[in-house]
């Protein structure tokens, strides 16, 4: 995918309280879909600042990793 898009993502720093099968409404929030090269390898921003994310086909959602998954900036 080449154009940005925003989106309601499951957040990592959020997702302490998160079932595996059904994430809470409270651990999403709206982040832009900067690059989608494939379901592994997805960047996405939030509040200015770029992360790493993935999707999971099976439940249509992406999840991004604003814990662990900063790209610093160059």
């Amino acid at each position: 995918m080449s154009q940005k898009f925003e989106i309601t993502a499951v957040r990592n720093s959020l997702s302490a309280n998160r079932s595996p099968n059904h994430p809470n409404p409270a651990n999403m929030d709206t982040v832009t879909i900067v690059e989608h090269t494939d379901n592994n390898n997805v960047i996405a921003e939030y509040k200015g600042r770029r992360y790493r994310a993935i999707f999971n086909p099976f439940v249509c959602e992406y999840y991004v990793d604003d814990k662990y998954g900063l790209i610093a900036e160059n």
